[in-house]
Parts: C-alpha cells; sequence; structure tokens
C-alpha cells in the first residue's frame, strides 16, 4: 500500500488516482443528472402537476440532495472515512433508481428519497479525496480539479441527453415500448451508478490510506457499532426525505434551520483553531454566500427552462440537426464546459505569465457578469418567437454557451478553494458546506422559477413572455452580484492570506 507522501509526490500533471475518481464520478454524475433533468418534465406530464408545483417540487427535491451531502460529509469526517460513505451512497442510489425504474409514477418519492440520501453519502466525499491527492500548496492541485469536473460533466451530458430522450420516447423508440420509456430511462441511471460503484471498489486500494476511517483507537467493535449506527440513521431519514420532498412547505421549515445550524458549528469549530485559520474560513463564507445567489439563477435549468424548453423551442439547430429541446436544455451547458474548459485554463495560464491574471475573487465575479449575459439572451428569446410562441433553439443554445463560462470562472475554482481554505480536519465539513450552498440555491431556484410560472390558462405567446421577463431580472440579479464581488474583491483576498 502506498502512502499518502508515495501518492502526492507523484512526477507529471495528474496522479494516477486522480483518473479513477475521475470514471467512478463521471457515471455517478451520469445518473444524478440523468434524474435532474427527468424530474421537473416528469411531474408535470406524468403526475399531472401544474408549472409552480413543479418548480416548487423541483427546488425542494435537489435542495435535499444537496443539504444530504452537508450530513455526509459530516459523517465522512467523523466516523466512516471518505470511503465507506461513498460506498454506501452509491448502494443507496442504485436502490432508488431501480425503486423508479420498477414503477416511476407509484414510486417516485420513495425512489427520489433514496437518491437523495444516496447522492449526500456519495458526492462530498469523492471529492474531498480528490483533495487529498495533493498536498497543500501544490501548483497542480487546480488542475486536477478542472480534469475532474470534466469527468463531471462527460457524465452530465451523457446522462442529462439521453435520460430525458429516452422518457419522452424521442430515442431508441424501434427498440423500447412506448409504455416502458420512463421505465427504462430511470432503469438506465442504475445502470450506470452500478459501473460507478465497481469502478470504485476496484480502484480503491490504489489509494493507499486516503479515504479511510478517522477514528483511531477505536477497537473494532466500537468501529463496527458506530458504523452501523451511521447506516441505520440513513435509512431511517429516507422515510423522513420522502415526507418532506413530497410536502414542501416542510423543506421551508429545515431549510429555515440547517443554514443557522451549520453556521454555529462553524464558528464552534473556528473557536478551537488558530486566528489565521479563522480568517480563511470566513474567506470561505464569503464563496458560500455568492455562490448561492449563482445556483439560485444557474439552476433554472432543472426548473423553469425545463418547461420553457418542453413548450417554448424548436427541435432544429443551426437550420440542419434536429435535436429534443429538453436534451439540449440538461446538455448544453456540460458539452460546452467540455469544450471549452481546457481553453480556458490556457488563457488564465496565458495572463498568469504577463502578470495579468485575475485573483480568485475577481474570477468569482466574472462569473457572475457571464452568467448575467447569459440569461440576457435567454431573454432575447421573446425577439425570435413565432405566433405561437415558439422560439430559437439556435439562441438558447447560444445563451448557454454564456452561462458556461460564467460557470468555468466559478464552479471548478470554487471546489477547490473550499480544500485551500478548510484545516485537515474539517476538509469534508467544508466541502459540505460548499454543497449546502448550492442546496440553498437549489431552493431559491425553486422559488425564482414558481413565481415566473404562467397562469395555465395564458396563451403560449404569454407564457413565452412571462419566462422571459422573469429571466430578464434574474440577468440583473447576476449582473448586480457581479460588480459588487469585483468591488470587495481586495479584502477577501486579505482574509484569505497566502491561499491563491
Amino acid at each position: 500500500m502506498q502512502t499518502i507522501d508515495q501518492i502526492q509526490n507523484f512526477e507529471g500533471k495528474y496522479p494516477k488516482q486522480l483518473w479513477y475518481l475521475f470514471f467512478s464520478e463521471m457515471w455517478e454524475r451520469f445518473c444524478f443528472y440523468g434524474m435532474r433533468g427527468m424530474l421537473t418534465f416528469f411531474m408535470v406530464t406524468q403526475l399531472f402537476m401544474d408549472d409552480k408545483s413543479a418548480n416548487l417540487q423541483y427546488g425542494a427535491t435537489q435542495a435535499w440532495v444537496y443539504a444530504f451531502t452537508f450530513i455526509g460529509g459530516l459523517f465522512a469526517d467523523k466516523i466512516l472515512g471518505f470511503r465507506k460513505s461513498l460506498f454506501w451512497g452509491g448502494l443507496l442510489m442504485i436502490t432508488g433508481s431501480i425503486i423508479l425504474a420498477i414503477d416511476p409514477k407509484e414510486f417516485f418519492f420513495l425512489g427520489i428519497a433514496f437518491n437523495v440520501v444516496g447522492t449526500g453519502f456519495f458526492k462530498p466525499n469523492i471529492s474531498s479525496m480528490v483533495g487529498q491527492l495533493y498536498k497543500q500548496g501544490d501548483s497542480r492541485r487546480d488542475d486536477g480539479f478542472s480534469l475532474f469536473y470534466a469527468g463531471i460533466n462527460v457524465g452530465a451530458l451523457l446522462g442529462g441527453y439521453f435520460c430525458i430522450a429516452i422518457g419522452k420516447g424521442e430515442f431508441l423508440t424501434s427498440i423500447i415500448p412506448a409504455n416502458l420509456t420512463w421505465n427504462v430511462a430511470f432503469g438506465l441511471a442504475a445502470l450506470v451508478m452500478t459501473i460507478s460503484l465497481l469502478t470504485f471498489t476496484r480502484t480503491r486500494h490504489q489509494l493507499g490510506t486516503i479515504g479511510l476511517s478517522p477514528l483511531k483507537g477505536a477497537t473494532a467493535k466500537t468501529f463496527v457499532w458506530q458504523d452501523i449506527a451511521v447506516y441505520v440513521g440513513g435509512l431511517l431519514a429516507i422515510p423522513a426525505i420522502m415526507i418532506m420532498v413530497a410536502n414542501t412547505r416542510y423543506t421551508d421549515y429545515f431549510m429555515y434551520l440547517i443554514g443557522p445550524f451549520s453556521l454555529l458549528y462553524l464558528g464552534y469549530e473556528m473557536s478551537k483553531g488558530s486566528a489565521a485559520e479563522a480568517k480563511k474560513l470566513v474567506a470561505a463564507l464569503f464563496f458560500i454566500f455568492f455562490s448561492i445567489v449563482f445556483w439560485a439563477i444557474f439552476e433554472q435549468a432543472g426548473g423553469s427552462l425545463s418547461l420553457y424548453a418542453a413548450n417554448h423551442l424548436s427541435n432544429e439547430l443551426l437550420g440542419m440537426v434536429h435535436l429534443d429541446p429538453n436534451g439540449v436544455n440538461n446538455s448544453a451547458n456540460s458539452a460546452f464546459v467540455i469544450a471549452f474548459a481546457a481553453v480556458a485554463g490556457t488563457i488564465w495560464v496565458w495572463l498568469a505569465k504577463r502578470g495579468m491574471e485575475p485573483n480568485t475573487v475577481v474570477k468569482f465575479g466574472i462569473g457572475f457578469l457571464f452568467l448575467g449575459a447569459g440569461y440576457m439572451l435567454f431573454f432575447s428569446g421573446r425577439f425570435f418567437a413565432d405566433a405561437n410562441g415558439m422560439s430559437s433553439l439556435d439562441m438558447f443554445t447560444f445563451a448557454y454557451f454564456a452561462v458556461t463560462l460564467g460557470e468555468l470562472c466559478l464552479s471548478p475554482i470554487g471546489l477547490s478553494i473550499m480544500t485551500k481554505l478548510a484545516p485537515d480536519r474539517l476538509q469534508g465539513f467544508m466541502m459540505g458546506m460548499w454543497f449546502l450552498a448550492s442546496a440553498y440555491g437549489q431552493y431559491v431556484a425553486g422559488l425564482f422559477g414558481a413565481s415566473i410560472s404562467p397562469d395555465p390558462n395564458a396563451s403560449a405567446v404569454e407564457k413565452l413572455n412571462i419566462y422571459t421577463q422573469g429571466y430578464y431580472d434574474f440577468a440583473w440579479y447576476a449582473l448586480i452580484a457581479g460588480v459588487v464581488l469585483i468591488i470587495i474583491s481586495p479584502m477577501i483576498r486579505k482574509l484569505m492570506q497566502e491561499v491563491k
């Protein structure tokens, strides 16, 4: 077994262990983004919810997914370790996807609850293991997270397009019976999650001691009972999550509580460390707060934009390619990330060599400016609509290009900066905090989407205008946030100290 020092002293650009985590995460993200892309459309067309209710339901579901990453990160830090947590989460996700594949209408909320808890145990901990492949101060860490982020997007691209296309009956129609399309779509998510878990279990011996249980000096009996307690707790959480996802009012109560609690716990942990450590954690909180705003706007992708794509977009791209609009909505962002992530990295390197690279905080601000530009382009869809309220898929896709540039400035850096600013004892917790911020972003995204949901009796053109006016407002929220962040960037940089 390799030691951590041997792993971290790798030669070249990437450690070999990164590739194993890359593929495990890629297939898990196929499952996750495949599910995400189906949720709102499925609830409206198969469960017959109205647009407003579906947006609130989507926001609640996604909020729970990311909120549970906070809890999963905490248990991994204190009891299970990253490896056991990841394996347990993967099993729960496979179970949830199989339940949905059996009867997605009858068992919808039960299957979703399994996936919520499973993702919470899986997602933050694989990211934390990536961070531990590098020594503090290793300049290659950002490159490693960028590659890992590319793996996320390959999975998101494939899952985002194929799952919804199969469910809607737009793909493999000659093979899949019309009455089983949604069963097969959810079953595909179960299959790829199984591949993800097998990839991890077959390669985990290459990780040395990374991800093992943090409990030291405990007896074997203590290890077993504490592990069992966490597993049982996870299972007991499933019916509670099922109830709270189905009734968004309970999600409201939870979101009012979990944020203040996490801040109080962080304050307690900060009191145990040094002043320098505390300043870095305060800087991390600035990144976390602004990420909430970013994701609240960005995540219209799974809610209001999903319904907008289904009802107001043509299926013709560039005048010659016919694609499912919902598939484009789910996968365009990931396709642009894959195509331009390396280009963006090259630009940062080019600027750095000339002493012109913006610091991390300013990059966050620039990300907001691109996000605002993207939503201005979504707004412009009203100017390309016909008399039936059908708009251009070309302009919609181009809007995602701008949104993606914003994401490239923020998200891969965000994963990396949490591992840089957090001390070793809080790595899993702070990664959980990062995803908890995403939970709040998803929650607010649902509220935003519901707020711009048109009246069911409105005409197609009226509905299109209501949606696009909402995107115009969101664009301004993003632009203002970007300007504010750039203005206060010197103060945040001072708190970060030596962290770049």
